[in-house]
Protein backbone atom coordinates (compact mmCIF):
# COMPACT_ATOMS: atom_id res chain seq x y z
CA UNK A 1 0.00 0.00 0.00
CA UNK A 2 3.08 2.72 1.36
CA UNK A 3 4.30 2.07 -2.67
CA UNK A 4 0.63 2.89 -4.38
CA UNK A 5 0.44 5.98 -2.06
CA UNK A 6 4.18 6.84 -3.25
CA UNK A 7 3.50 6.81 -6.43
CA UNK A 8 -0.10 8.48 -6.57
CA UNK A 9 1.48 11.20 -4.81
CA UNK A 10 4.39 11.38 -7.26
CA UNK A 11 1.81 11.51 -10.05
CA UNK A 12 -0.16 14.42 -8.62
CA UNK A 13 3.23 16.42 -7.95
CA UNK A 14 4.30 16.10 -11.45
CA UNK A 15 0.72 17.50 -12.84
CA UNK A 16 1.05 20.26 -10.22
CA UNK A 17 5.14 20.94 -11.36
CA UNK A 18 3.97 20.42 -15.00
CA UNK A 19 0.52 22.64 -14.76
CA UNK A 20 2.73 25.44 -12.85
CA UNK A 21 5.57 25.69 -15.81
CA UNK A 22 3.17 25.27 -19.12
CA UNK A 23 0.50 28.35 -17.72
CA UNK A 24 3.74 30.93 -18.10
CA UNK A 25 4.70 28.87 -20.92
CA UNK A 26 1.43 30.14 -22.83
CA UNK A 27 1.63 33.25 -21.54
CA UNK A 28 5.50 33.62 -22.62
CA UNK A 29 5.06 31.80 -25.98
CA UNK A 30 1.71 31.74 -27.01
CA UNK A 31 0.48 35.08 -25.41
CA UNK A 32 -1.75 34.33 -23.30
CA UNK A 33 -3.35 36.20 -20.64
CA UNK A 34 -0.48 37.66 -17.70
CA UNK A 35 -3.55 36.08 -15.46
CA UNK A 36 -2.14 32.72 -16.03
CA UNK A 37 0.76 33.02 -13.60
CA UNK A 38 -1.39 32.98 -10.63
CA UNK A 39 -2.81 29.87 -11.17
CA UNK A 40 1.13 28.81 -11.73
CA UNK A 41 2.38 30.37 -8.44
CA UNK A 42 -0.38 27.99 -6.88
CA UNK A 43 0.38 25.36 -8.89
CA UNK A 44 4.04 25.57 -8.02
CA UNK A 45 3.89 25.97 -4.16
CA UNK A 46 1.09 22.83 -4.54
CA UNK A 47 3.89 21.14 -5.99
CA UNK A 48 6.44 21.90 -3.13
CA UNK A 49 3.88 21.12 -0.49
CA UNK A 50 2.98 17.53 -1.96
CA UNK A 51 6.90 17.04 -2.28
CA UNK A 52 7.24 17.95 1.44
CA UNK A 53 4.29 15.05 2.58
CA UNK A 54 6.98 11.83 1.89
CA UNK A 55 8.34 10.47 4.95
CA UNK A 56 11.55 9.69 2.97
CA UNK A 57 14.76 12.12 2.71
CA UNK A 58 14.11 15.18 0.93
CA UNK A 59 17.08 14.09 -1.47
CA UNK A 60 15.82 10.55 -1.84
CA UNK A 61 12.60 11.84 -2.81
CA UNK A 62 13.89 14.30 -5.13
CA UNK A 63 15.90 11.97 -6.66
CA UNK A 64 13.20 9.17 -6.99
CA UNK A 65 10.32 11.93 -8.51
CA UNK A 66 12.32 13.09 -11.27
CA UNK A 67 11.41 9.23 -12.74
CA UNK A 68 8.05 10.01 -12.48
CA UNK A 69 7.80 13.69 -13.81
CA UNK A 70 9.78 11.76 -16.94
CA UNK A 71 6.45 9.41 -17.37
CA UNK A 72 3.98 12.01 -16.67
CA UNK A 73 5.47 14.71 -18.92
CA UNK A 74 5.90 12.09 -21.70
CA UNK A 75 2.01 11.22 -20.99
CA UNK A 76 1.56 15.51 -21.45
CA UNK A 77 3.16 15.61 -24.57
CA UNK A 78 0.99 13.37 -25.89
CA UNK A 79 -2.75 14.41 -24.04
CA UNK A 80 -2.02 18.16 -24.17
CA UNK A 81 0.42 18.62 -27.24
CA UNK A 82 -1.12 16.12 -29.36
CA UNK A 83 1.78 14.08 -29.97
CA UNK A 84 2.22 10.79 -29.84
CA UNK A 85 5.19 9.68 -28.27
CA UNK A 86 8.05 7.52 -29.77
CA UNK A 87 8.69 3.47 -28.79
CA UNK A 88 11.85 5.66 -27.82
CA UNK A 89 9.95 7.82 -25.21
CA UNK A 90 8.27 5.65 -23.62
CA UNK A 91 11.35 3.00 -23.20
CA UNK A 92 13.09 5.09 -21.96
CA UNK A 93 9.93 6.78 -19.39
CA UNK A 94 9.79 3.31 -18.44
CA UNK A 95 13.29 3.29 -17.44
CA UNK A 96 13.03 6.18 -15.51
CA UNK A 97 10.15 4.75 -13.61
CA UNK A 98 12.29 1.60 -12.85
CA UNK A 99 15.19 4.39 -11.41
CA UNK A 100 12.27 5.75 -8.96
CA UNK A 101 11.03 2.05 -7.63
CA UNK A 102 14.55 1.20 -7.25
CA UNK A 103 15.18 4.42 -5.19
CA UNK A 104 12.27 4.46 -2.71
CA UNK A 105 11.22 1.01 -2.41
CA UNK A 106 14.52 -0.63 -2.10
CA UNK A 107 15.41 -2.60 0.90
CA UNK A 108 17.44 -0.43 3.33
CA UNK A 109 19.28 -1.04 6.49
CA UNK A 110 17.99 0.38 9.64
Amino acid sequence: MFELKTIALFFITAIAEIIGCYLPYLWLKQDKSILLLIPAAASLALFAWLLSLHPEAAGRVYAAYGGVYIFVAILWLWGVDGIKPTMWDMIGASIALVGMAIIMFAPRAS
